[in-house]
């Protein structure tokens, strides 16, 4: 009897709090895929659009009290923020040099 497997507690409410941590469990889809586009907007292509989801992500949140997930959003619209103004900076620096940017 040695290698029984764990006993898993089976109570509601840890186990309610163990599914939203581990898993997008009433997460706004939005949030979701604005905190990924944050992450990756240092490429900076993705920037603009981690800013729209992270805008969508928090109007989403406030209209439905049942969805989490406003960090994520939060995030997707600051990285959002820094790397689209980067990204215009690098953009108009290219066109006012004269030189092509690709």
């Amino acid at each position: 009897m040695e290698n029984q497997p764990p006993i898993i507690n089976n109570k509601s409410s840890e186990s309610g709090v163990a599914m939203r941590i581990l898993l997008p469990v009433n997460r706004s889809g939005y949030a979701i895929a604005a905190g990924y586009l944050g992450l990756i907007s240092i490429l900076l292509i993705p920037a603009p659009f981690a800013l729209l989801f992270g805008f969508l992500g928090v109007r989403d949140i406030k209209n439905n009290d049942e969805k989490h997930g406003m960090g994520r959003a939060v995030f997707g619209i600051a990285m959002g923020a820094i790397f689209s103004i980067f990204l215009l900076f690098i953009i108009f620096s290219s066109i006012s040099s004269g030189k092509k940017l690709f």
